[in-house]
């Protein structure tokens, strides 16, 4: 009877996600009218490209999970942030969330076949843990890479700050000094602020919008308030040499005191194995008497 009811609740699970495969949900009238006089968004700074073999297997599921509402604003913003595509991204919570749910029913046919089968519980709570396991583990692994990805960019952020502050100094213009100073610097945080001064020149716009326009899409806010300070110097004239320096000195300050606090952090996660292995000494040390005292009594 229980085998029944599972088999029935799987059913009609798989006949439901066909159906909303093969029929989406159509948008309602007034969505696509407020699309269609929407005002067009400006073009991303970020790009994004990657495919694979994840891409190809998960595929059909696709469209279920957009249709579900996935991926999150949260979660779209860190695949812009590390340049992911979205098509991958819910590829490949679709083929290791059907990996999860079927590996521990092929392990319990293989353990059936050589007669030490398990109860029906053990692989039923298997197949949900990891097959829940699959469906966020590609959110935990995106939201890790794009925090490593803003850290570092705020670091590049704070030597950006003391590059312009220094051009400023030596008497350049404001547009002037953003430029030379990201044409100084290397790596994926100075080749994010070309791209956004390069589409300011070429959309002929102001380069702070487009500073800001990143700080926004990097969740940045250290960005944003560098854009309108920028944006005050830029449209009235107001002085930013002392604003910058004291802004790329708190920055650091900042760094300084999160590296500690990761490097207290890693201290701590350091003196687990020695507490663990200290307790199984002790477990093997008074195992045996008590065993031997609950024997006696």
């Amino acid at each position: 009877m229980k085998a029944l009811v599972l088999l029935s609740i799987g059913v009609g699970l798989g006949l439901w996600t066909i159906v909303v495969w093969l029929v989406p949900p159509r948008p309602s009238l007034a969505a696509l009218i407020s699309r269609l006089s929407a005002p067009p968004a400006p073009p991303s700074i970020l790009t994004t490209g990657d495919s694979g073999w994840s891409v190809r297997l998960g595929k059909p599921f696709t469209g279920l999970l957009r249709s579900l509402g996935l991926p999150t604003r949260r979660v779209r913003q860190d695949l812009a942030v590390v340049g992911r595509e979205t098509e991958t991204h819910l590829a490949e919570k679709a083929v290791l969330t059907v990996t999860g749910l079927f590996l521990p029913g092929a392990v319990e046919l293989s353990l059936a076949l050589g007669g030490r089968p398990l109860p029906w519980e053990v692989p039923l709570v298997a197949t949900l843990a990891v097959g829940a396991a699959g469906f966020l583990m590609p959110d935990a692994v995106v939201r890790a890479e794009a925090e490593r990805r803003r850290a570092a960019f705020r670091h590049a952020l704070s030597a950006y700050l003391n590059l312009v502050h220094i051009l400023l100094a030596g008497g350049a213009g404001v547009e002037g000094a953003l430029t030379d100073a990201a044409e100084v610097g290397e790596g994926w945080s100075f080749q994010q602020l070309r791209r956004a001064l390069n589409m300011a020149r070429l959309t002929r716009t102001s380069p702070w919008t487009t500073l800001g326009q990143l700080g926004d899409e990097l969740d940045v806010g250290e960005l944003a308030e560098l854009a309108a300070a920028l944006a005050l110097a830029g449209t009235e004239g107001a002085k930013v040499r002392a604003s910058l320096a004291a802004k790329a000195a708190a920055m650091r300050s900042r760094e300084g005191a999160d590296a500690e606090g990761r490097a207290n952090a890693a201290t701590e996660r350091m003196a687990l194995p020695g507490m663990l292995m200290a307790m199984g000494f002790v477990m093997f040390v008074f195992y045996p008497a008590l065993i031997q005292i609950n024997a006696s009594l």
